[in-house]
């Protein structure tokens, strides 16, 4: 059972990433602000979803939500700023979106580079303890999903629509075969010795 706040008598801000360890793709952030005393019994970890749970629950976290943002920042600039400021940086973006102002912001993680003058608190798997970061981190790998199966249409060779970019033995034989694409992130090892 998740809790449904940290501090309850302010207006929360969950915020998680999704493709942090991924080859290729963007890495993906979402924010969400839900109701006071929200409840959802199948709301868990993106990660212990499967995908038809997650993109049910999207629906009800899109709709259900005081407020809900999700940001994106590209393989290339993630090259450029490395991928934890990148993940912190989507996270930023998507915050930066909210059409309601937070008072305390809900971080996946145990950092964070505020961009903000927001308060927050870095939660450790806090996706698997609060709704709110669950939440986003079921916003941010739904989207960050579907963006990789469009981007399989015109790269078929990598799977990614099934892999969705991460490092899995076809996709490294993939890249070792074809070469690299536009999409994947030079700065990561792309090749097994």
């Amino acid at each position: 059972m998740l809790f449904q706040s940290f501090s309850p008598n302010k207006v929360e801000c969950g915020c998680d990433e999704a493709g942090r360890g991924c080859l290729a793709g963007p890495v993906y952030a979402a924010a969400v602000i839900l109701p006071r005393n929200y409840v959802n019994e199948t709301l868990n970890d993106s990660k212990q979803l499967s995908p038809q749970q997650r993109q049910h629950l999207r629906l009800q976290i899109e709709q259900d939500s005081l407020a809900w943002a999700v940001s994106s920042v590209s393989a290339a600039e993630i090259d450029r700023m490395n991928i934890l400021k990148a993940s912190f940086h989507a996270m930023n973006l998507a915050i930066a979106q909210l059409h309601i102002q937070p008072e305390l912001l809900l971080i996946d993680g145990n950092r964070f580079y505020n961009e903000t003058e927001l308060p927050y608190e870095c939660i450790v798997k806090g996706d698997a303890k609060y709704m709110s970061i669950a939440a986003a981190s079921v916003l941010a790998k739904t989207y960050r999903d579907d963006y990789m199966a469009q981007l399989h249409h015109e790269f078929p060779m990598y799977g990614w629509n099934s892999n969705k970019g991460y490092p899995t033995k076809a996709h490294y034989e993939a890249i070792r075969q074809y070469g690299v694409s536009p999409w994947h992130r030079m700065s990561y090892k792309l090749y097994k010795d």
